[in-house]
């Protein structure tokens, strides 16, 4: 330090304390809390130190321990079991390759924006989403219990989905697998094979007799599912353990349960091109349908695959965030985990239809060998005449294209009579266009495709390992959305708070692992957060766009990134995505309206899913789960409209200060004007900077007056003062 610094800095001192006693000595004699309140004035060169940075402040917030570990979790919390069971489906059904096109212009318009704006208020304000929210306007405040509701909701089912993967998980230390085979059945006389896994498949009936013993309808509840409960309890025991201490204990379990999938994803992947038939399955997945992709359906499922792939609404990327430093770029952050995001989805589909490829290539061969039989057979019987087959075939090892020239042939000469003689045609693709998705395709499909892997309980458990992991990570990034919020905001304990979480959510949770339970999964995955999200994130950009104000965000934006963010977000915001919400909204009514409210089920008699309506009590349950999550979203604007709480009642008067900064946090008045940058969250103001002048609101002035650097320049928050409005504060 240079010698005349001691000087300079012993000047500065001299003047705060002179600037102190000037602000004392202007106070009228009432003010005497002001005057007994504890003013303790920080070295300048401190003035700037966030919370996080060190500050012994008791509401020291906690921090990720690194960048990495922060991008991992929110990856995690992204990249969940819809990339490798729902986007390889929709790119199968929306036009293969060409579904990738809407799908990134999507992604553009509406993903990485709004995925940004997560990111960038919860990184500002350092809450939850509800004290987000609550900061921006009070009276919409509800948009962060709502949710919190809808990741209650997602939470009660998307844990049973762990818990079937744990079921498949602890039953794939076996050779042969139990799906392998369908099981026998003794009886006095003889051994038969069991008739509901005859007409099915083995991996068909061991999901839906084994693993769920399901009922036949909704109503028949038919009692619990014990392993499954036992395997729900452990799925809920390892969610709290991860998240009792918040993200001091969920990070460091994110350096495995969001790398982990990736090893798998690439070793199935390596595994499935060495797979007769793989290449097939990868060339019908990318072979582009253009006239599908011109669909306005393709367009609606793309935007609500974007909006669900990227967690937005949740409040699981507000929590995330709102561990940062307030200098981090999350601009980066948001474009570098959406592709990352994209990417993944790419890579299942790859190892999906790499796996599906090698499925279908099997299951087609078994119908040629079957339909040459038949063929010999009508040879024999002198139904078909031996001139029409080609002398090159030989029907003991007849290939896929040899015995679809003998099909065409025959279709050709027999052209009357062929539908009589009962020939499949056996093409691979056929096979392939069967759609499925969901837990059709991880526990059924990709199941049966890996009976037939060398080593299969290896693969099995590899992969259903990777499912754990996938739905774990997401399940952190789901509670997060529920604890975060409601400890800023209530002030609770966190370790006991995820106890009682985990704990209430396990008990309500045990209607999923009835025998009915499936269709309860299926009830809740369509109705509990599609529409409630969307209605979420619409009001979010009201809040920071037109509520806020656009021009004061990216002026927020440009002041804690360093750089101002490129006019393409200014206009995505505040014109092009709240009109692609808006467009998604009504058509998911619209589409929720059309389709007829029911499920599939499982038959038992005739080893089939059937469709059945809901009752009229499922109809009431599927219109509750709606409407309580949006619920608190007018209740908590009402309250705010008419004053229902006061606001102010002990709120003013208890403020106290310890290093200059505010302790205990005071209202969030709807009439503060101060900017998410320039404002920080109340519980980490820092005190002003006493120098030559002091920037102080005198008594009942109407407006505040601003100090030469932009800053609000209220000294500290008066105590007692009946002459100041609440909106002037």
């Amino acid at each position: 330090m240079p010698k005349n610094s001691k000087v300079v800095k012993r000047d500065l001192d001299d003047e705060v304390i002179e600037s102190v006693k000037d602000l004392l000595s202007n106070e009228d004699s009432s003010d005497d809390a002001f005057k007994k309140s504890e003013l303790m004035v920080e070295d300048p060169e401190e003035k700037d130190v966030d919370v996080e940075e060190g500050s012994d402040v008791e509401d020291e917030r906690p921090a990720w321990n690194s960048k990495l570990q922060y991008i991992l979790a929110q990856v995690g919390f992204s990249v969940g079991l819809g990339n490798v069971w729902r986007f390889p489906y929709l790119c199968q059904k929306n036009g293969g390759g060409a579904y990738l096109v809407p799908y990134l212009i999507l992604l553009l318009i509406i993903g990485i924006p709004l995925f940004f704006l997560e990111l960038a208020v919860g990184q500002r304000i350092r809450r939850g989403s509800i004290g987000v929210w609550n900061y921006i306007s009070p009276k919409l405040g509800g948009i962060g219990f709502a949710s919190c509701v809808v990741c209650f909701f997602v939470a009660l089912y998307y844990n049973v989905i762990i818990g079937w993967s744990l079921f498949y998980f602890s039953q794939s230390f076996q050779h042969p697998l139990p799906w392998d085979q369908c099981p026998l059945v003794k009886n006095a006389s003889h051994t038969f094979v069991e008739p509901e896994c005859e007409k099915s498949s083995a991996t068909t009936y061991y999901w839906y007799r084994e693993a769920l013993n399901i009922s036949s309808s909704l109503s028949e509840s038919g009692g619990l599912n014990w392993k499954m409960t036992i395997c729900l309890l452990a799925a809920w025991v390892m969610v709290c353990l991860a998240m009792i201490k918040g993200i001091q204990s969920s990070g460091k379990i994110m350096y495995f349960s969001s790398l982990f999938p990736y090893v798998v994803l690439l070793c199935f992947l390596i595994r499935g091109l060495l797979l007769n038939g793989s290449v097939d399955g990868i060339r019908h997945m990318f072979t582009p349908k253009l006239e599908i992709m011109l669909e306005p359906k393709v367009w609606r499922e793309a935007a609500t695959q974007v909006f669900f792939a990227l967690g937005l609404g949740f409040g699981g990327v507000i929590a995330f965030s709102s561990y940062n430093k307030r200098d981090n770029n999350c601009h980066f952050d948001a474009v570098l985990v959406s592709f990352i995001n994209f990417f993944t989805s790419v890579l299942a589909t790859l190892v999906v239809f790499a796996v599906l490829g090698f499925k279908a290539n099997i299951i087609n061969e078994k119908c040629v060998t079957q339909n040459s039989e038949k063929i010999l057979k009508l040879l024999k019987m002198g139904n078909l005449s031996q001139d029409m087959i080609p002398h090159h075939i030989n029907f003991s090892s007849i290939t896929a294209e040899d015995y679809n020239l003998v099909y065409d042939i025959i279709q050709k000469v027999k052209e009357e009579q062929f539908d009589s003689l009962g020939l499949k045609s056996c093409q691979i693709e056929d096979e392939l266009d069967k759609a499925v998705q969901g837990t059709g395709l991880a526990f059924i499909a990709f199941t049966e495709a890996m009976t037939h892997f060398p080593a299969s309980p290896f693969w099995s458990v590899m992969f259903f390992l990777m499912l754990v992991n996938l739905g774990l990570g997401s399940m952190f990034g789901t509670i997060e959305g529920i604890i975060t919020p409601i400890v800023d905001t209530f002030k609770v304990r966190k370790e006991i708070l995820t106890v009682i979480c985990c704990l209430v959510a396990f008990f309500i949770g045990l209607i999923f692992v009835q025998r009915s339970g499936n269709y309860f999964v299926t009830m809740f995955d369509d109705y509990s957060a599609t529409l409630p999200l969307l209605i979420v994130v619409i009001l979010e950009n009201i809040a920071v766009i037109r509520i806020y104000g656009i021009d004061k965000f990216m002026e927020d934006l440009k002041d804690m990134l360093g750089f101002s963010p490129s006019q393409y977000y200014y206009y995505m915001w505040k014109y092009v995505s709240p009109f692609v919400l808006l467009c998604l909204l009504v058509a998911s009514i619209v589409q929720m309206g059309l389709s007829p409210p029911g499920y599939n089920a499982w038959i038992e008699d005739t080893a089939t899913e059937e469709f059945h309506s809901y009752p009229t009590w499922g109809m009431i349950v599927c219109i509750s789960l709606m409407v309580l999550a949006i619920l608190p979203v007018p209740i908590v604007f009402m309250v705010r409209r008419c004053n229902l709480i006061d606001d102010s009642s002990g709120s003013l008067a208890s403020v106290s200060y310890k290093r200059g900064r505010i302790i205990k946090e005071p209202v969030n008045l709807e009439g503060d004007n101060t900017s998410l940058i320039h404002g920080k969250s109340p519980s980490e103001v820092p005190s002003p900077n006493f120098g030559k002048n002091i920037y102080r609101k005198q008594t009942g002035s109407p407006t505040l007056d601003t100090a030469p650097n932009g800053r609000y320049g209220i000294g500290y928050l008066m105590a007692d003062m009946p002459d100041m409005p609440e909106s002037d504060l």
